[in-house]
Protein backbone atom coordinates (compact mmCIF):
# COMPACT_ATOMS: atom_id res chain seq x y z
CA UNK A 1 0.00 0.00 0.00
CA UNK A 2 1.98 2.97 -1.21
CA UNK A 3 1.32 6.64 -0.69
CA UNK A 4 0.70 8.39 -3.96
CA UNK A 5 0.96 11.91 -5.39
CA UNK A 6 0.24 13.10 -8.91
CA UNK A 7 0.91 16.31 -10.82
CA UNK A 8 -1.23 16.71 -13.90
CA UNK A 9 -0.93 19.01 -16.91
CA UNK A 10 2.70 19.92 -16.20
CA UNK A 11 4.20 21.96 -19.07
CA UNK A 12 7.19 19.78 -19.87
CA UNK A 13 7.70 17.19 -22.55
CA UNK A 14 7.28 13.63 -21.23
CA UNK A 15 10.53 12.62 -22.94
CA UNK A 16 12.49 15.23 -20.97
CA UNK A 17 10.79 14.39 -17.67
CA UNK A 18 11.32 10.63 -18.12
CA UNK A 19 15.09 11.09 -18.39
CA UNK A 20 15.08 12.62 -14.90
CA UNK A 21 12.62 10.09 -13.46
CA UNK A 22 14.76 7.15 -14.62
CA UNK A 23 17.65 8.36 -12.47
CA UNK A 24 15.79 8.25 -9.13
CA UNK A 25 13.31 5.42 -9.60
CA UNK A 26 13.57 2.69 -6.90
CA UNK A 27 15.87 4.65 -4.61
CA UNK A 28 15.47 5.65 -0.96
CA UNK A 29 13.50 8.86 -0.53
CA UNK A 30 16.29 10.94 1.02
CA UNK A 31 18.76 9.89 -1.67
CA UNK A 32 16.27 10.64 -4.47
CA UNK A 33 15.54 14.13 -3.14
CA UNK A 34 19.27 14.85 -2.77
CA UNK A 35 19.98 13.73 -6.35
CA UNK A 36 17.10 15.76 -7.77
CA UNK A 37 18.15 18.83 -5.80
CA UNK A 38 21.53 18.83 -7.54
CA UNK A 39 20.30 18.27 -11.09
CA UNK A 40 20.05 21.35 -13.34
CA UNK A 41 17.08 20.19 -15.44
CA UNK A 42 13.61 21.72 -15.11
CA UNK A 43 12.17 18.20 -14.87
CA UNK A 44 14.23 17.52 -11.75
CA UNK A 45 12.47 20.32 -9.89
CA UNK A 46 9.03 19.10 -10.99
CA UNK A 47 9.69 15.42 -10.19
CA UNK A 48 11.14 16.37 -6.80
CA UNK A 49 7.98 18.27 -5.88
CA UNK A 50 5.82 15.24 -6.69
CA UNK A 51 8.05 12.87 -4.68
CA UNK A 52 8.03 15.26 -1.71
CA UNK A 53 4.25 15.48 -1.91
CA UNK A 54 3.93 11.69 -1.86
CA UNK A 55 6.27 11.55 1.15
CA UNK A 56 4.22 14.23 2.92
CA UNK A 57 1.11 12.12 2.33
CA UNK A 58 2.87 9.12 3.87
CA UNK A 59 4.14 11.03 6.90
CA UNK A 60 0.81 12.72 7.62
CA UNK A 61 -1.26 9.51 7.40
CA UNK A 62 0.96 7.27 9.54
CA UNK A 63 2.78 8.68 12.55
CA UNK A 64 5.14 5.67 12.80
CA UNK A 65 6.97 6.51 9.56
CA UNK A 66 10.16 8.50 9.21
CA UNK A 67 11.77 9.98 6.08
CA UNK A 68 14.63 7.45 6.22
CA UNK A 69 12.12 4.58 6.06
CA UNK A 70 10.57 5.73 2.77
CA UNK A 71 11.41 4.34 -0.65
CA UNK A 72 10.35 5.50 -4.13
CA UNK A 73 8.57 2.39 -5.39
CA UNK A 74 6.94 3.79 -8.54
CA UNK A 75 7.70 6.88 -10.56
CA UNK A 76 6.32 7.33 -14.02
CA UNK A 77 5.63 10.11 -16.48
CA UNK A 78 2.64 9.80 -18.81
CA UNK A 79 1.80 12.01 -21.74
CA UNK A 80 -0.89 14.63 -21.24
CA UNK A 81 -2.76 16.67 -23.81
CA UNK A 82 -0.91 18.76 -26.38
CA UNK A 83 -1.43 22.44 -27.02
CA UNK A 84 -1.43 23.07 -30.75
CA UNK A 85 -0.05 26.37 -32.04
CA UNK A 86 0.56 27.67 -35.54
CA UNK A 87 4.17 28.36 -36.42
CA UNK A 88 4.53 30.93 -39.20
CA UNK A 89 6.97 29.92 -41.95
CA UNK A 90 8.19 31.56 -45.12
CA UNK A 91 6.13 32.15 -48.27
CA UNK A 92 2.81 32.28 -46.41
CA UNK A 93 3.02 28.77 -45.04
CA UNK A 94 2.45 27.55 -41.50
CA UNK A 95 3.52 24.52 -39.49
CA UNK A 96 1.90 22.97 -36.45
CA UNK A 97 3.83 23.41 -33.20
CA UNK A 98 2.96 20.91 -30.45
CA UNK A 99 3.52 22.04 -26.88
CA UNK A 100 3.49 18.84 -24.86
CA UNK A 101 2.27 18.28 -21.30
CA UNK A 102 2.95 15.52 -18.79
CA UNK A 103 1.25 13.74 -15.91
CA UNK A 104 3.86 12.84 -13.25
CA UNK A 105 2.96 10.14 -10.69
CA UNK A 106 5.05 9.07 -7.68
CA UNK A 107 4.41 6.33 -5.13
CA UNK A 108 6.46 5.98 -1.94
CA UNK A 109 6.26 3.16 0.59
CA UNK A 110 8.11 1.73 3.57
CA UNK A 111 11.51 0.31 2.81
CA UNK A 112 10.93 -3.09 4.47
CA UNK A 113 7.62 -3.73 2.61
CA UNK A 114 9.25 -3.56 -0.82
CA UNK A 115 11.21 -6.75 -0.22
CA UNK A 116 14.62 -5.11 -0.02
Amino acid sequence: MGYRAEAKFVRISPFKARRVADVVRRRPYTEAVAILGNMPQKGARLVRKVIQSAAANALSNNRNLDEEMLYVTELYVNEGPRMKRLWVRGRGRADLLLKRMSHITAVVDRLDQTGE
